[in-house]
């Protein structure tokens, strides 16, 4: 008896081990996530949880004919709409002409890591399986994404077990708190959306603008330390039009967050060490003798403090040339 009892929890383990090796890995089921989240026809109801606010949104998602089409909507207040037809995008929104740039990602509040680059990303976070749950009526895997240095934003995540898309999205900061909150209330996979996204090919939209790329190459100015990964992209150089002041500007992403720079003529109306967070953006300015240097993005205060702090400025600036005008603020 004692022989045969140890015979079967022998095979019972080797079963179990067998079992657990085959089980496919966090970062294998992301890859799942994102295939799935380009490639069926479906539509997610869910709703943008932030601090002060809940932003209700119906995303469409389709592939016709190789190419893919995807419509945002927002569910309250004025009429905004979100467009994607293969690598064009166009925006409609109130007091704005509606407009259309050449690219194949959409800037709005989407389920994030819905078009996630997930082998880049594991480069600079660590993908944790939590275990299953239950979001919106069906069963769900969840996991974290974990940045390796700690000086950035990690995000718990649900996904469907069946579909694969995405449920449910926390963003936590460097303590936890959960910043904002992406819920699924109801979804859908049907080939018939692809058949109703189609017909966006016959609407008429506003032509593509032509942008034009960084309008400077060289600077004054230079960003000595932004956390591993980050990639800068063009430089740029505007006047605002509310104060006059040349403002310089260039973007980092790690193709999960951004952030970016500003360097400008310092004013009376400068911010000397102010620090607001507010939900996941964070505004960091500081004074370094006649210059106002702001870092604004989706990194935790700590992380954008040391950016500021590590930006250089030369003895000798250039003569600013003209530059376009802007009507915003960093």
């Amino acid at each position: 008896m004692k022989k045969f009892l140890t015979s079967s929890l022998l095979l019972f383990s080797l079963f179990g081990a067998k079992a657990f090796a085959e089980e496919p890995s966090a970062e294998a089921l992301l890859h799942q996530m994102s295939d799935a989240s380009q490639q069926l026809n479906y539509e997610l109801s869910y709703i943008l949880i932030k601090k002060n606010s809940i932003e209700p949104l119906l995303y469409r998602h389709a592939t016709f004919e190789t190419q893919q089409f995807a419509h945002l909507v927002y569910l309250s207040g004025p009429v905004r709409e979100v467009i994607r037809r293969g690598s064009e995008v166009s925006y409609i929104e109130p007091g704005v002409d509606p407009f259309t740039i050449e690219s194949g990602k959409m800037v709005a509040p989407l389920m994030p890591l819905l078009n996630g680059n997930i082998t880049q990303l594991s480069e600079f976070y660590d993908y944790v399986r939590v275990g299953r749950a239950r979001e919106a009526g069906a069963a769900t895997q969840v996991f974290r994404i974990v940045p390796k240095d700690g000086l950035r934003y990690s995000y718990v995540l649900w996904v469907d077990e069946a579909s694969k898309l995405p449920l449910r999205a926390d963003l936590l900061d460097r303590d936890g708190e959960i910043l904002e909150q992406f819920r699924v209330i109801s979804y859908s996979v049907n080939d018939r959306i692809a058949e109703m996204l189609s017909s966006l090919e016959k609407v008429q939209l506003p032509a593509v603008l032509s942008l034009p790329k960084g309008n400077i190459e060289e600077t004054y100015w230079q960003v000595g330390w932004v956390p591993a990964g980050f990639k800068p992209k063009d430089l740029n150089r505007y006047r605002m039009f509310s104060t006059e002041n040349i403002v310089e500007s260039q973007m980092f992403t790690d193709g999960l967050f951004s952030f970016s720079v500003y360097v400008s003529e310092r004013d009376n109306h400068s911010l000397k060490g102010d620090l607001i967070r507010q939900g996941r953006r964070t505004v960091h300015s500081v004074v370094s003798g006649d210059r106002q240097i702001s870092v604004v993005g989706d990194i935790p205060p700590a992380t954008a403090q040391r950016v500021a702090q590590s930006v250089k400025l030369n003895p000798v600036k250039p003569t600013l040339t003209p530059a376009p005008e802007a009507n915003s603020t960093p």
